[in-house]
């Protein structure tokens, strides 16, 4: 993680690929907080063939070139979330098979409690890890 300045974060975003680009092969950076408008910026190096690509199908829409590849990276999120949640339900149902509901919340609320319980080894873990269990 690094820090640049700037005005704002697309202008920020692009020094630093500006000055990255001389001493790293990075393929993608991007802001860690979200920008005004709620968005997470990327700066994203395509090789020539992706980036025809993305430009076709740009003109093909009518759109920008980054509307369209912020469009599939999105969709790709979505699929992911998606294909995720299936699989954790289709985990479920296999405990759900074996276990009755109670004996399975039961067990996850056990399991993230002691997620969130330090132990003698995780005293010393970080304010921001104690704040986080202790806000779930």
């Amino acid at each position: 993680m690094t820090v640049q300045r700037g005005d704002s974060p697309g202008p920020a975003l692009h020094r630093l690929r500006r000055w990255l680009d001389t001493v790293l092969p990075i393929d993608v950076l991007t802001t860690h907080y979200p920008d005004r408008q709620g968005r997470v910026l990327l700066s994203v190096v395509l090789s020539h063939r992706a980036g025809a690509q993305i430009r076709r199908a740009a003109a093909a829409s009518g759109l920008r070139p980054r509307d369209v590849l912020g469009e599939r990276i999105t969709a790709h999120l979505a699929r992911e979330q998606r294909q995720g949640r299936h699989r954790l339900e289709s985990q479920l149902q296999r405990l759900l098979d074996h276990h009755t509901p109670e004996e399975v919340l039961a067990c996850a609320a056990d399991r993230l409690l002691q997620m969130c319980r330090p132990t003698e080894s995780t005293v010393t873990s970080t304010t921001a890890e104690a704040a986080n269990c202790a806000l779930s």
